[in-house]
């Protein structure tokens, strides 16, 4: 393959995301598993299909979201762990954020045993690593093959009671049986009502959910593990840090943003040219080429976020129109959905702590520090092996009441 045009000016990159004929081209090898799916469409295909799942946010999803599904679904996940006084972090992370990102895609796990969320959680992660092969120090031929045996076992368990359930509740609301607050507010349910059957065949419905739940249990497992652990060192080196942390919502809110600017879920976005075309950073490009616009790198920018940009500062002032978080969740037709779900809403101006949309993130982690959440002393975390991106891989977190949050 020929070398990438490399972009790592960050107003640059804002533009050349914003590019119409620029599609996606960072999961081309992860087919597999992404074929087809929301993330990898192009144009007016993309377009479609987004405008379709959007429908998913009705009046005040995000408010039930955070204050129905996540409570229930947080206490349902950590109640071992917490029995235990500890946890491995990189696990709870995944089981609890693979529990939501099902809600959201509309997984059902009638069972919400154990043993059903470990089985359901094993194929997720097979999933993610079927996504992110391209980054993968694993065989990348048994890996496809390691993926298509998750989606064969994925399909007929979790996929298709799923998705019976949906269609029964959809008939009897037709039929004026049930008024429409009584169905699920997930994707399966809109793709169900109101996706076209020719799009959404079965392969493809099987990937585009599988996709949701990889890509949210993914990036946001990993995302709050790095906040964890930044806001943890950051925190330990000065007492008033945990006291301001504690009592300042918001501020731990933007704390989690530092955290997510310095580590991305993916490090780099790469765009394909479909026809020839002059980018700013990159010059003349033509037709067929790839474009590796340097997000990471981008959300270092001294310029941007000051000379200690490489540092987690909560702290830093970020002038508009750069967010907090930098192009941590895309630009353009693809940016992430889930920015707001796992990020909440940047604040602006005087905003009511009471009524502010937080994110998944930052409540899970402030659910864990107000339960005395600490790094487990004689077990220090580990990096993982098996990716080259810089993802935590083993992280003991131990719970000391004595320093739990009233």
């Amino acid at each position: 393959m020929a070398q990438p045009h490399i972009i790592s000016n960050s107003a640059q990159i804002a533009a050349g995301l914003k590019h119409p004929e620029l599609k996606q081209a960072l999961y081309d090898e992860g087919a597999v598993i992404m074929a087809d799916t929301l993330l990898t469409l192009h144009g007016e295909r993309h377009r479609k299909r987004r405008i379709l799942e959007f429908g998913v946010f009705r009046k005040d999803f995000f408010r039930w979201y955070e204050q129905t599904v996540f409570p229930a679904t947080l206490k349902n996940s950590m109640a071992g762990d917490l029995s235990a006084g500890r946890t491995e972090l990189v696990d709870l992370g995944y089981r609890v954020t693979m529990n939501l990102t099902a809600d959201f895609a509309g997984i059902d796990r009638p069972d919400q045993s154990e043993a059903e969320t470990a089985d359901l959680l094993r194929l997720v992660e097979i999933f993610s690593q079927g996504a992110t092969i391209i980054h993968s120090t694993r065989p990348k031929d048994e890996l496809r093959e390691e993926v298509r045996s998750a989606i064969a076992e994925f399909e007929p368990r979790f996929l298709a009671p799923s998705v019976a359930r949906r269609r029964d509740l959809l008939a009897r609301l037709e039929a004026g049986e049930i008024a429409e607050s009584d169905l699920p507010r997930d994707v399966l349910t809109v793709i169900l009502r109101k996706g076209d059957p020719g799009e959404f065949t079965p392969d493809v419905l099987t990937r585009e959910i599988a996709f949701y739940l990889q890509a949210g249990a993914h990036s946001t497992a990993n995302s709050t593990i790095h906040a964890f652990h930044d806001i943890h060192v950051w925190a330990e080196q000065d007492p008033v840090r945990w006291d301001r942390l504690r009592h300042d919502r918001l501020f731990f809110q933007r704390a989690v943003h530092e955290s997510l600017r310095l580590h991305p879920a993916s490090p780099v976005a790469w765009r394909q040219a479909m026809c020839p075309m002059h980018l700013d950073g990159a010059g003349a490009v033509e037709a067929g080429a790839t474009v590796e616009f340097r997000l990471a790198e981008a959300n270092r920018d001294p310029e941007i976020f000051g000379a200690d940009a490489d540092a987690f500062n909560p702290e830093r002032a970020v002038a508009l129109p750069n967010l907090p978080f930098g192009h941590t969740f895309g630009t353009g037709v693809h940016t992430c959905l889930g920015r707001d779900l796992d990020g909440g809403v940047v604040p602006r101006g005087d905003v009511d702590p009471e009524t502010h949309q937080y994110g998944t993130i930052t409540l899970f982690l402030r659910d864990l520090f107000a339960r005395g959440a600490r790094q487990d002393p004689v077990a220090p975390p580990q990096m993982a092996t098996n990716t080259a991106r810089p993802n935590w891989g083993h992280y003991p977190v131990i719970f000391d009441e004595r320093l739990a949050w009233a």
